[in-house]
């Protein structure tokens, strides 16, 4: 993968809140750069949410009641959605720094059984990120407690709402991809000359924008944030400058307005039309969500500090602008009708314009980005195809790009701007995909509140209760509109709905399959030290799913290769033949899981332990990753894992050198080390380097010059039999490494349901055959590949 390793000295990239928040000037930093990227979309609404609300529903008449009523929805929608139930509450459920549906979804998943796939172990509650305090530093009171644990068992003990639960992430998580790819759309059509003779000319520029922005991705975060965040404060200074001079030059006193009973004198006036309405006053909020999904790319505090300090004084000053100037213009004859543009003075009207041009492509900005973190932590969490992520920032972590994604997105938003033609119907389907993520996030939340933070039920049925009836209000009038652009969202949430199922499914009937057919560790006895084959110079990494007992494919592998079986590999373009192939001396298997915390700290990657008696030289390594840790390269990766398979033999963790691996009793048998066993290293000539090993090594496809040798540090503590085993260790780690992998052709099995097989034979075989290989997502090293075929009946 195409890195840029982010971190710490250690290069895993390990982030921390302590990183981001050492100095109030990285603070203040952050928080600009969260302006160009979190708050385009936001800070864009102005100039969209009078011109839908008053589109078609209800119309401004002389009593100023409509025009009144929608500046106190707006107000106070702003005012209790993003402020106190976003800056005030939900960032505060960070997963260790990160946000976003997936976030909320692997907090319960570690404080309920009820995560992805059944490899879980209690090592992995003992990693440092493993927290279950999250929410405050107190201790929890007993009564909050007694409701988390009742809660608890419920949800472990129903499977139906296990599966309830990760259908509600799935569907969040689908509205969040709608939603990244309607807003660019619809910022690049609000561009919009809105005369007639300007139509042939609008679509075409807004094409180019989109285009252009896609391409400016690949730049990655902290680029495009400082390149977009001065756009975005000029905006901001700009409407609030609008707004002020407005106020106080047509209506001084329309502050009044922002009292909650215009919005009761606005309901019982246009009744229908007015609930109908509140779909457009809905898209004043669009853009909230990515505050919490861009969590991981900023920091906490420096989006609160944005908001309160930028976003927030300057929306509302905005929107109390061009009401004041509407409630004295009750009859507009202009080309912008009721839009944003009439209340802008006529002699700055064309700058604004260019600025608000500009400001509706930032707009994109914060979907897109959202996107990219939530697609990642779908992928890590085996709920979405495997894809390359790309880490653009080595400062910041979490700042990620996605090719694939970033072109499916480009492609959907051409279309539905070249289909739509029409900001009224994009703001219905963008409305739809918000309130529905929010939606979302409000019932994860209460369940956080209760068993995460510990509070009493009370707290989180007042929580859902308060903030639900607001949301599901704006979800009946934006659902009201299906056949005008609502549709948009559904169908595509549905698509990528599918697409995440069928590869969770797949994934999860894979992993049963491996369970149901490993091998037991008698049969590994019985073959003898040899393995019942010829053992070769080198170390063999066996991929496995598994985190204990030995897979069928190894069985299968031994099986059908005859010793001393002649082979020819073609690597860099040279044919190497004739090649004694057999076991290596030294096999490792090898399991990469992800775990339901964002990151790994570098010390507690791996968990390492021995299969069969010492002299087998045969070992299980799992290298565990959270869903937003960066996977070092090829050769650091190599370094690592040699490193911590001699510290756990160094640590002498099984002492005694015929003792057997008890499948059941796998995790106690295994050991946490961290690579930090103080080997030496040197560099040596390829072509000079001496010894019957490097005659026999197959070299990576990459040719190097160098390579690093280990050398055995001299210590009185080593018995013979440790030194003997570690000797062999470094002698085969410079013979070089070859990679096992299973090449599953996964079937259903004859006599299933016609879905089932439509599932498995058609969707996840489609899926899998046509997203990244294993391989290639999680980088693991190899010098050769062996690929050994099984079929999966499933």
């Amino acid at each position: 993968m195409d890195l840029e390793r982010g971190g710490d000295g250690g290069g895993e990239g390990f982030p921390s809140a302590e990183k981001k928040k050492d100095s109030w000037r990285a603070v203040v930093t952050l928080a600009y750069q969260s302006l160009g990227v979190v708050y385009g979309d936001l800070s864009t609404s102005p100039l969209y949410v009078y011109k839908n609300t008053f589109a078609e529903d209800i119309e401004h008449s002389e009593t100023n009641e409509e025009i009144y009523g929608v500046l106190s929805f707006v107000f106070w929608t702003l005012t209790l959605v993003p402020l106190l139930k976003y800056v005030f509450i939900v960032l505060r459920a960070d997963d260790n720094g990160e946000g976003g549906t997936f976030a909320l979804y692997s907090l319960l998943c570690r404080h309920a059984r009820v995560g992805f796939l059944p490899n879980g172990q209690l090592a992995d509650e003992e990693l440092s990120t493993y927290k279950k305090t999250d929410g405050g530093d107190a201790a929890p009171p007993s009564g909050g407690a007694a409701a988390a644990s009742r809660v608890k068992r419920l949800l472990e003990k129903h499977q139906v709402l296990q599966l309830l639960l990760l259908i509600l992430a799935l569907i969040g998580t689908c509205m969040v991809i709608g939603d990244g790819v309607l807003t660019p759309a619809i910022s690049g059509l609000e561009l919009s000359m809105s005369r007639e003779q300007h139509k042939y000319v609008e679509v075409p520029i807004a094409c180019a924008i989109l285009v252009a922005l896609f391409a400016l991705q690949h730049y990655g975060t902290h680029r495009v944030a400082f390149l977009f965040a001065p756009i975005v404060v000029t905006w901001l200074v700009c409407i609030s400058a609008i707004g002020v001079y407005n106020i106080f030059h047509w209506n001084p006193h329309v502050y009044q307005a922002l009292s909650p009973y215009y919005m009761y004198k606005f309901l019982k006036k246009t009744q229908r039309g007015g609930w109908m309405s509140l779909g457009g006053i809905l898209l004043c909020i669009t853009g909230s969500e990515a505050m919490y999904a861009d969590l991981g790319h900023f920091s906490q505090l420096s989006i609160q500090i944005a908001f309160t300090s930028m976003i927030y004084p300057s929306l509302i000053l905005a929107y109390m602008g061009q009401a004041a100037y509407l409630s004295k213009h009750h009859f507009i004859e202009s080309d912008y009708r009721i839009g944003f543009y009439v209340s802008v003075p006529e002699k700055i009207r064309w700058p604004v314009l260019a600025i608000a041009i500009l400001a509706a492509v930032v707009g994109s900005q914060a979907v897109i980005t959202g996107t990219f973190s939530i697609v990642k932590q779908c992928s890590a969490l085996s709920c979405f195809p495997r894809v390359k992520i790309v880490h653009t920032s080595s400062k910041v972590h979490g700042q990620i790009y996605i090719p694939e994604i970033n072109w499916m997105l480009m492609t959907l938003c051409l279309a539905v701007t070249v289909g739509f033609r029409d900001t009224k119907r994009m703001g219905n389907a963008s409305g739809l995909a918000v309130i529905t993520v929010m939606l979302v996030t409000t019932c994860l939340m209460s369940l956080v509140i209760v068993l995460c933070w510990h509070k009493s039920i009370f707290f989180a049925v007042c929580f859902i209760l308060f903030f639900g009836s607001i949301e599901a209000l704006y979800f009946s009038a934006s659902l009201i509109k299906f056949l005008e652009g609502a549709w948009v969202p559904i169908a595509l949430s549905f698509i990528f709905m599918i697409i995440m199922y069928v590869w969770h499914y797949g994934t999860l009937k894979k992993y049963e399959f491996d369970i149901q057919n490993k091998v037991s560790i008698d049969w590994l006895i019985g073959l003898s030290p040899n393995l019942g084959i010829v053992r070769v110079r080198g170390i063999g990494l066996i991929h496995t799913e598994l985190v204990s007992g030995i897979p069928a494919i190894f069985s299968h592998f031994v099986t059908n290769l005859p010793a001393f079986h002649q082979v020819s590999y073609a690597l860099d373009a040279r044919w190497y033949s004739h090649l004694t192939f057999g076991i290596p001396q030294v096999l490792v298997f090898l399991c990469i899981k992800s775990v339901p915390v964002p990151y790994v700290r570098p010390e507690e990657r791996f968990l390492v332990g021995r299969i069969g008696p010492k002299e087998y030289r045969v070992y299980r390594c799992i290298a565990r990753y959270g869903y937003r840790d960066v996977h070092k390269d090829d050769i650091e990766f190599e370094k690592d894992l040699v490193c911590s398979i001699a510290e756990f033999i160094w640590s002498s963790v099984s002492h005694a050198g015929g003792t057997q691996e008890q499948p059941e009793k796998d995790n106690d048998r295994m050991a946490v080390v961290g690579a930090g066993l103080g080997l030496c290293e040197e560099e040596v000539d390829l072509d000079d380097a001496a010894g019957p090993s490097s005659s026999r090594e197959i070299q990576s496809p990459v040719a190097r010059k160098k390579k690093v040798r280990f050398v055995l540090p001299e210590s009185p503590h080593l018995d013979s039999d440790e030194r003997e085993e570690l000797q062999e260790l470094m002698e085969a780690r410079e013979a070089g490494m070859a990679f096992i992998l299973g090449h599953a052709e996964v079937k259903a099995k004859s006599g299933s349901g016609l879905i089932k097989r439509f599932v498995i034979d058609i969707g996840y075989d489609f899926l899998r055959r046509n997203c990244r290989g294993p391989a290639y997502a999680v980088s693991i090293p190899h010098a050769s590949t062996l690929e050994v075929g099984m079929v999966y009946s499933v």
